[in-house]
Formats: structure tokens, sequence, C-alpha cells
């Protein structure tokens, strides 16, 4: 049993170099989406007539984002709830792009695909037509 030792103890050591390396991968991976995500974001506030730097500061985003929709603020307090902020969420996605012109199936891919619709919503040729909620 003992010849077999060094052969365990080398393949935990590879697993574990296996398990750091698609620690850090995933960690860039997930911090590049983050980023564009922040990039889109920051467009599509730009485009609302919204400061772009809102989208770094949380809580107060999604506040500004309720503006942009035309929901009222005490909505933000609803986010906080499990289960019901996923309903918010769905709502959200819908008056977001009904208030760039979209139609329900851009909502949508803005809730399953969020990443890309959001980066077409910011550099695409949508204009921001309102706080459709709010009529």
């Amino acid at each position: 049993m003992a010849q077999f030792l060094p052969f365990f103890l080398n393949l935990t050591a590879q697993e574990d170099q296996v398990a750091m390396i698609d620690s850090v991968i995933g960690g860039l991976l997930g911090s590049v989406i983050g980023v564009v995500v922040l990039i889109a974001l920051w467009k599509i506030y730009t485009k609302a007539g919204k400061p772009g730097w809102t989208v770094l500061i949380p809580i107060y985003n999604l506040y500004i984002l309720l503006e942009i929709v035309g929901r009222p603020g005490w909505w933000l307090i609803m986010f906080l709830i499990p289960v019901v902020n996923v309903i918010f969420f769905l709502i959200i996605s819908f008056d977001l792009a009904k208030s760039f012109g979209k139609g329900t199936g851009f909502a949508l891919g803005l809730i399953f695909l969020n990443m890309i619709f959001l980066l077409i919503l910011g550099f695409g040729n949508a204009q921001y037509i309102g706080p459709v909620a709010a009529s």
C-alpha cells in the first residue's frame, strides 16, 4: 500500500491545481460579465437622461431604474422580499422594454438573455420614449 501513497498524493495535488485554475477562470469570467453589464446599463441610463454613474451605487441604481420605467420608489422595498422580487423583476423588464419602444419579445429577451439584450438596448438604435408605467 505504501508504494501507491505518492500516486494518491500527487493526484490530490493535481486536483487542487485544476480547482484553483477553474476558480481563477470563473472569477475572471464573472468579472468581465459584470463589467459588460455595467457598461450596458450606463448607456441605458444615459439614453434615459439619467447620470450613468448612478449604475455604480447599489440600491440607488435600482431606484433610478424605477424612475426610468415610471414605477414608484416604494417598489424598492419589494425587491428585498424573496420570491416577490422575482415577480417585480419581470414587471420591470417589461416596463423597461416598453420605455424604449420595444415589445414583449424584447422583454422576454431581457429576462432570459439579460446581458445580450441590455447591450442591444444600450448600444442599439432604441430611443427612450419615457416612463410608460406612469401613463
